[in-house]
């Protein structure tokens, strides 16, 4: 903002006529006593207008003894507002708008005018009619270009209008206010605009339609994503049937408990065919043997029909998953993980902290990684026996909370916990403990060690 100074020419005194005064007491009196400086703008804006529009020192120092003010607080309001005139102005005192929509619009164009019927801003005419001065938004920007001229605004000015509108001005004519050509209010312009006859403004039509397309537009995007989904996974399995049918069929998947239960004559006979294989298909695994190898005690989704246990689980998972499903939709939308999860479970119960100060490798629990393992030790699972150990609603609490309801049965995590919690192994835990689980080193749990 430039500096504002006062006039260097001042009247010697200032003192409102006597229907300003009775205003100005009558509007003092509106407020509490001690609050009275309240009042300082209206008075400040009476006093301009009955001088001419523009306030001299004597008016300011006037307010300020009428308010019981400091003198230099009320100068201090009076140069602050640009709504004020420091210095003598025109009988018609213009505001141009110059900021950008009145600029794109022809403010520039009338800025010449201006400069060239009138001067430099803040000059006054020789028959003291005129003077002008270019300021920020007046908020009439629909109608631009627009200006203010004491008190009323004059809107859609061209070259032509604004011309002749301060011909009448000069000339003491009646001017039309407002816009020039013909606008009501802010409104198309007349014959180039049909927005507001558009029947569907008015008939609710409209209504929630951006929802509806919206909406649309997410069911197309995830139509096109299935079709691509689909499309890839066809032409993958035709890559893949030429393959697959000069491959023996592959057993079916067992768990660790059948394996530990199965009869010692098949685990000689295991042993005594090893030595017979090749070295190098004995020491490094190809990859149709480790796609092959059974993970005990680990859910196996392929085999589930050959698996009536795995079958079972994954049922159940589907089917609780749904019921939560459905319970989460009547949750808020801003509800908490722990809410949701208290919707549809209950919370097992937390140490706080591991037992001899050292936490089971949790990650050697297929499903659990790094990411959980930090989560389950923040809820005060440390312990392959504290998750064999879960009830029905702790699952589906935990899985809530984890935000992958049905993958704690799917993967089995409790028979995973309960075999590791007897000092058994599981074939991910083996791999774990060899370090060939990228995803399951590192974490919470002893990164240098694992139990």
């Amino acid at each position: 903002m430039s500096v504002r100074r006062l006039a260097e020419q001042q009247p010697p005194s200032f003192a409102f006529t006597p229907e300003n005064k009775a205003w100005a007491d009558k509007l003092i009196a509106k407020y509490p006593k001690g609050r009275q400086a309240s009042a300082v703008i209206p008075l400040l804006w009476r006093a301009q207008e009955q001088h001419d529009y523009w306030l001299p020192k004597a008016a300011i120092e006037a307010v300020a003894d009428m308010l019981g003010m400091n003198r230099l607080r009320v100068l201090e309001v009076a140069t602050f507002y640009t709504m004020f005139n420091l210095a003598p102005v025109g009988r018609h005192f213009i505001q141009l708008c110059g900021t950008p929509p009145c600029h794109v619009r022809g403010a520039p164009q009338l800025r010449k005018i201006l400069e060239r019927r009138i001067g430099p801003q803040q000059h006054v005419s020789a028959d003291g009619a005129f003077s002008w001065l270019e300021v920020e938004c007046l908020g009439a920007c629909c109608n631009a270009p627009m200006a203010q001229i004491n008190n009323d605004y004059y809107e859609d000015l061209t070259e032509e209008n604004f011309l002749l509108l301060l011909d009448d001005l000069a000339a003491g004519r009646t001017v039309k206010k407002g816009s020039q050509t013909g606008r009501i209010s802010s409104e198309p312009t007349p014959g180039k605009g049909t927005t507001l006859a558009d029947p569907t403004l008015y008939d609710g039509s409209r209504v929630g339609a951006w929802k509806k397309r919206f909406e649309e537009e997410q069911a197309r995007q995830a139509a096109a994503a299935a079709e691509a989904a689909a499309a890839k996974e066809a032409a993958s399995a035709a890559q893949q049937a030429p393959t697959d049918a000069a491959k023996p069929a592959r057993p079916a998947a067992v768990t660790e408990e059948a394996t530990l239960a199965s009869a010692p004559a098949a685990a000689k006979a295991a042993a005594a065919a090893a030595p017979a294989a090749s070295g190098a298909a004995a020491s490094t695994p190809t990859h149709e043997a480790k796609e092959r190898s059974v993970d005990p005690g680990v859910t196996a989704l392929a085999a589930g029909a050959a698996d009536p246990a795995a079958a079972a689980r994954e049922a159940q998972a589907a089917q609780e998953e749904a019921e939560i499903k459905a319970k989460l939709a009547t949750l808020s939308k801003d509800a908490t993980p722990q809410q949701k999860a208290d919707a549809v479970g209950a919370r097992p119960a937390g140490l706080t902290a591991a037992r001899g100060g050292v936490a089971d490798d949790l990650k050697r629990i297929k499903g659990v990684g790094k990411v959980n393992e930090g989560k389950l030790n923040e809820l005060g699972v440390f312990h392959f026996d504290q998750i064999a150990a879960w009830t029905r609603p702790e699952i589906r609490w935990v899985g809530t909370y984890l935000a992958f309801p049905g993958r704690i049965d799917r993967e089995d995590w409790t028979g995973q916990a309960k075999l590791l919690a007897q000092g058994l192994e599981t074939e991910f835990s083996r791999r774990v403990d060899r370090g060939e689980v990228s995803t399951s080193t590192g974490g919470p749990s002893r990164p240098d060690k694992t139990k």
